[in-house]
């Protein structure tokens, strides 16, 4: 039986390391205090970001696995610090480069490492974007974080061309030893698309279709790498 799309109803607050969330019992916690509050943790995070050898090596992994057959113009939601567009630069595109995340912090890093591309500070359900401007979206370990997936993918839909697609990785397990720490806290699942069918389910509301999918472990963690197609009517 398929699971239904994902909706965190319920926003919760971000935990140190990897912006893990947190359960948060108080349903006064609204979508805007989420927000700030992952905001605020990848912040402090930016810095250091690029010193775990899991970030830069799963956005290799990505880079490699996305057909870049006719793309010209890739846009990373929740770029963080630009790796994976710093990733796709290293396999050779040349095409325009944009990039957008919630933490100023994170998008000052990657423009220090991304001169030539464009970069926004935004909500990921709210692109400042235009309709039908990039062949290709990706969102790497994002979409976790964000309190409404399927708005946010429904944004992916937007912004593509006619033919485009989209490449996203999710945790599909994880070790909770690495991914959290003081002061101790209950947590959200780390993987809520744990299985391709719930990321199916998932991206179908918002418009699309999984192609193919590969996986990718670093040590406990095992993430799922999917390229995502529009639904034809």
């Amino acid at each position: 039986m398929s699971r239904p799309p994902l909706i965190l109803s319920r926003p919760s607050l971000v935990s140190p390391d990897l912006g893990t969330l947190a359960a948060v019992t108080d349903d006064a916690v609204t979508a805007d205090e989420h927000l700030r509050a992952v905001r605020e943790r990848f912040d402090d995070r930016a810095p250091t970001y690029d010193e775990s050898a899991m970030h830069r090596n799963l956005a290799a992994a990505v880079a490699g696995f996305a057909d870049l057959t006719g793309v010209d113009a890739v846009l990373d939601v929740a770029t963080g610090t630009g790796l994976v567009l710093r990733a796709l630069r290293d396999r050779g595109f040349a095409g325009s480069a944009t990039g957008v995340d919630l933490s100023p912090r994170m998008i000052a890093e990657a423009r220090s490492h991304l001169p030539d591309a464009e970069l926004f500070e935004a909500d990921a359900t709210r692109l400042p974007l235009g309709d039908g401007t990039f062949d290709l979206v990706t969102c790497v370990t994002g979409l976790q974080l964000f309190p409404h997936p399927v708005a946010a993918i429904a944004e992916w839909a937007r912004v593509l061309r006619p033919g485009g697609h989209a490449v996203t990785a999710t945790f599909l397990t994880f070790d909770p030893s690495k991914h959290r720490s003081a002061p101790p806290q209950a947590f959200i699942d780390h993987a809520p698309f744990d299985s391709v069918e719930h990321l199916a389910d998932t991206v179908e509301a918002a418009g699309f279709r999984i192609a193919r999918t590969t996986t990718w472990t670093d040590g406990a963690d095992e993430l799922l790498i999917a390229e995502l197609t529009l639904r034809t009517p």
